[in-house]
């Protein structure tokens, strides 16, 4: 064994013990961090227009701060935008992590000095209770790979640094591991991805390569371009690769995928970070569970989906939330967001510890007939209906359509098939089948024939991709959505499969 395992062998204990501390204290720790968050910023901008003087306690704390997503308090984002100091919290940020927008284009998400201590250390604690839990710590002793953004900082016009979350967490990777990382921060500069992806597989395929981490659809891109490169699968190249460190997706339906190139030999750790905080990862790999990170800065809220929406929809705690409902994540930080809606669902999977699962994002679901499907339901109806029929998918995504000749409203999926099912239409009713057994809402509309059997589209490999390029959101942190409720992205594929006829 290496000193450096040793070493880590050792912290990996520690931090499986305060980790225990925390469960074991969780409601405890909760109430502290946030009377430390009220105290902490009671004299910015922010705290003085919410009376932060003044709350006691948490019913205090609810009816003065009401929950708000980044539209909301853009103004107060404005002007930490512009250099204002003690707006949401007391200074001026590091830097602004930028990341997708809605109605107002890019969002601008403070990181401070406080909040990037816990984005670093929830990436460490990360690996060290895999270490923890698995013994195994060989793989700091070869390459790690990191896919990510790029490093390079923009400095604004009133002197605010401004980068990619993972672009701006590269700047804080510790020493120790600096010697043994790839890509090289040449190559980590490269903005476009196709290239990039190119560059970081000429610069991996003839290195010791024990861990790689980045989310899914572009680890898989990365495997694929290696594979072109190498005529080899990646454990042909990398023989001692051992950890894939993971998030920002549902990885269920990425995981026949991956069980194609890792053949279950390779070690999946799940982590969930965001520009707004560091929240939960997988302290142990065989518990598919995250363990929500109780005293990083960071005091958590849930609305209950059933209500989200609501003006008095009910805002919980943890002492008040329940197993496997689905919860909106409401969060107020040390990096100045307050009672702040960041758009992801949750779900809980243990009160002790509490861990949780991500299952999708409020934005991204399909009502459009009254239905309320979520991400979680057609990924676990894809993966089911794929496994009847042998068939093997790469993306897909899912709109509500209305035909034009029939006035009759059904779900329209597009789907890339790298293995095709023999029988369509016998596919298609078992995928029907599998939404109905987990959405009431879906199987009454489809027992009330107000919805029909839903549509499958097949599209090119890598259509997705192109969609996510005419966005301008292909590679890094950037994710291809799976629901929605509108036709933006049908409409892309539609106008898309024409042109491929026509060529």
């Amino acid at each position: 064994m290496s000193i450096k395992s040793f070493i880590a062998k050792i912290l990996a204990k520690r931090r499986a013990k305060y980790y225990q501390h925390i469960s074991d204290n969780a409601l405890a720790t909760q109430a502290q961090v946030f009377a430390q968050l009220i105290n902490a910023a009671k004299d910015t901008s922010f705290g003085k227009a919410h009376s932060f003087s003044d709350i006691k306690n948490y019913q205090d704390f609810q009816q003065k701060v009401p929950v708000r997503d980044y539209e909301d308090l853009k103004p107060y984002f404005d002007e930490i935008y512009a250099g204002k100091a003690d707006i949401l919290w007391s200074g001026k940020p590091l830097y602004l992590a930028k990341t997708s927008g809605t109605t107002s284009g890019a969002k601008y998400i403070p990181i401070t000095q406080e909040s990037i201590k816990y984005q670093i250390d929830g990436a460490k604690d990360t690996l060290l209770l895999y270490i923890y839990h698995s013994g195994k710590a060989d793989f700091l002793g070869g390459k790690m790979m990191f896919l990510s953004g790029s490093p390079v900082l923009d400095t604004n016009k009133y002197g605010v640094k401004i980068g990619r979350l993972s672009g701006i967490v590269n700047h804080f990777v510790p020493k120790y591991l600096q010697m043994n990382r790839v890509p090289s921060f040449e190559t980590n500069c490269i903005e476009e991805w196709e290239t990039k992806v190119g560059k970081i597989v000429a610069e991996t395929k003839d290195k010791d390569l024990r861990l790689i981490s980045g989310i899914p659809p572009w680890v898989q891109m990365f495997f694929e371009e290696t594979y072109k490169e190498t005529g080899k699968m990646p454990l042909e190249v990398w023989k001692n690769l051992g950890v894939f460190v993971q998030g920002g997706v549902d990885f269920s339906a990425y995981k026949p995928i991956f069980d194609k190139y890792l053949q279950d030999k390779v070690d999946i750790v799940e982590l969930f970070p965001a520009s707004e905080g560091f929240f939960a990862f997988q302290d142990n790999y065989k518990d598919p569970g995250l363990l929500l990170i109780l005293n990083g800065g960071i005091f958590y809220e849930f609305i209950p989906m059933e209500e989200y929406g609501n003006t008095d929809a009910k805002r919980l705690t943890l002492a008040e939330v329940e197993l496997n409902k689905q919860y909106a994540l409401v969060v107020s930080t040390n990096a100045g967001l307050w009672a702040y809606d960041i758009g992801d669902t949750v779900k809980f999977t243990s009160l002790k510890p509490y861990k949780i699962r991500v299952t999708g994002r409020v934005k991204h679901f399909l009502s459009a007939f009254g239905e309320h499907v979520i991400v979680e339901e057609v990924n676990k109806a894809m993966l089911l209906a794929s496994e009847t029929h042998h068939a093997v998918f790469q993306e897909f995504t899912v709109a509500p359509s209305i035909s034009s000749i029939k006035g009759e409203s059904f779900h329209e999926w597009f789907v890339e098939f790298t293995q095709q099912p023999t029988d369509i239409q016998a596919f298609i009713e078992d995928l029907d089948i599998a939404l109905r057994s987990q959405n009431t809402y879906y199987n009454d509309l489809r027992e009330g024939n107000m919805l029909k059997l839903p549509v499958i589209h097949s599209l090119p490999l890598n259509a997705s991709r192109e969609y996510m390029r005419s966005e301008g959101k292909l590679g890094g942190q950037n994710k291809f959505p799976r629901l929605s409720n509108h036709r933006k992205i049908a409409d892309f594929f539609v106008d898309f499969m024409r042109n491929k006829k026509s060529d």
